[in-house]
């Protein structure tokens, strides 16, 4: 159920991979099943492939979140003295409802989220995504094995066999944590980012700087508290409870008041930078680390091409992976996605207020990755990509020749990554 617009807080834009789906493609607010056609190729192209690389759905909060939300939740109880509305209403009325044990699952709205998805990619692509190919087995499905991801993969499943009222078959599943969760199995990612205090010091930097020092004094100030009582943790926890409220209930939670448009910015930008240090542009191994995942699909994209040229069908029609908003963006990274010509650093907010590195607009719960292949006839085989469902464009790739550039040209515009890119050698300490 979509909301008004009424409904939706004025810093919903600003959530960061908290935020809806429906933030990227406002459209479907009014209609979740809207599909934009206008970006399919000429009539004379016929899709061989597609390959989706998936998100999961909307989730609870995972449980380190839980405790920090539980955490300002107490302190605006028992430490809040203002009179305001709003204020009242999370003292008196509402309830803290988040458990640990809730541990980051799949919500109501996260089932809808994939279902609604296959839906609108199976009108966008009905020769692939159709009842034959799915009975046929030319449909693949592979997924990370947190719970939110197959569950997010049974969900689209789900979608696709309500559809088409399929009762008397099943479909399956298979668990790749190799592909969907590289980053676990990169031990230089694990050495040098993930488990190394120092790869985000830009973060802390920024978390104990001057602009979030403003933020945290006025929720301070609103919520007639001392200042020290306030820390940086304490604002991010307040402001994932505005955004988890949003996303998974649909409600413009008393929380949301909490924050100005300039606070929300100042809080996207700080998880923006532990996402650029730890999983894109920050440290190089970050997105080489995806190279296993980058050589799988292009892999696939080679044999369908392959079979398509020898007068076969395709046999593997359509490909969906299933990961996390950390499988998508060492990916996107790789491939040259929203690299701004500056540095996301601590100092350098106020210049950084145009960036393309803003995962709120390409990250959200169900972002989706999708390669379509083509066969042209005489204009060759073309790829193309979307991105959420709408059309972009290769980084650093000559578009003015073609929107949907030949598969060839793209190769080679990755031509260095083909031949090198080695997980086993990136990853080894």
């Amino acid at each position: 159920m979509s909301g008004s617009v009424s409904s939706i807080p004025i810093i919903a834009k600003y959530f960061s991979t908290k935020g809806r789906y429906e933030e990227v493609n406002p459209y479907l607010i009014e209609d979740i099943l809207t599909v934009n056609t206008s970006q399919l190729p000429s009539a004379e192209c016929r899709t061989l492939h597609l390959t989706a690389i998936i998100r999961h759905g909307t989730r609870y909060p995972t449980p380190e979140n839980v405790e920090k939300m539980h955490r300002v939740y107490n302190l605006v109880l028992h430490n809040a003295t203002g009179r305001e509305r709003w204020l009242r209403e999370v003292k008196n009325h509402w309830r803290m409802w988040y458990t640990e044990d809730m541990d980051g699952r799949l919500v109501e709205k996260g089932v809808n989220d994939l279902k609604h998805l296959a839906v609108r990619m199976s009108k966008l692509f009905p020769s692939l995504i159709s009842e034959e190919k799915l009975r046929g087995g030319h449909m693949r499905f592979i997924t990370s094995s947190k719970h939110r991801c197959i569950d997010s993969t049974v969900s689209f499943q789900r979608g696709l066999t309500e559809l088409w009222d399929i009762d008397d078959q099943q479909f399956d599943h298979e668990v790749n944590d190799a592909l969907m969760r590289f980053f676990d199995r990169c031990a230089k990612f694990l050495r040098d980012v993930d488990d190394n205090p120092s790869a985000t010091e830009e973060v802390d930097k920024f978390n104990s700087g001057p602009e979030m020092k403003q933020v945290t004094e006025r929720i301070a100030d609103r919520l007639h508290v001392p200042h020290s009582l306030i820390t940086d943790e304490m604002a991010e926890a307040a402001f994932y409870l505005c955004a988890y409220e949003f996303s998974i209930k649909n409600e413009n939670s008393p929380w949301c008041q909490l924050f100005n448009t300039a606070d929300a910015q100042v809080l996207e930008y700080a998880l923006d930078l532990k996402h650029f240090w730890k999983r894109g542009y920050g440290h190089p191994i970050n997105s080489k680390s995806s190279c296993v995942l980058f050589h799988d699909v292009f892999g696939r994209l080679d044999k369908a091409a392959s079979e398509n040229g020898l007068g076969n069908a395709v046999s593997e029609a359509v490909t969906i992976q299933v990961g996390h908003a950390e499988t998508l963006l060492p990916l996107l990274t790789l491939l040259g996605y929203f690299n701004d010509s500056q540095r996301l650093t601590s100092t350098n907010y106020a210049a950084q207020a145009q960036r393309s590195f803003r995962t709120s607009q390409f990250l959200p719960y169900t972002a989706n990755i999708l390669l379509v292949l083509y066969d042209c006839g005489e204009d060759g085989l073309r790829l193309q990509h979307l991105l959420n469902e709408k059309h972009v464009a290769f980084p650093g790739m000559d578009q003015r020749r073609a929107s949907i550039p030949l598969y060839q040209d793209v190769r080679d515009h990755y031509r260095e990554l083909l031949q090198g890119c080695v997980f086993e050698t990136e990853c080894q300490l």
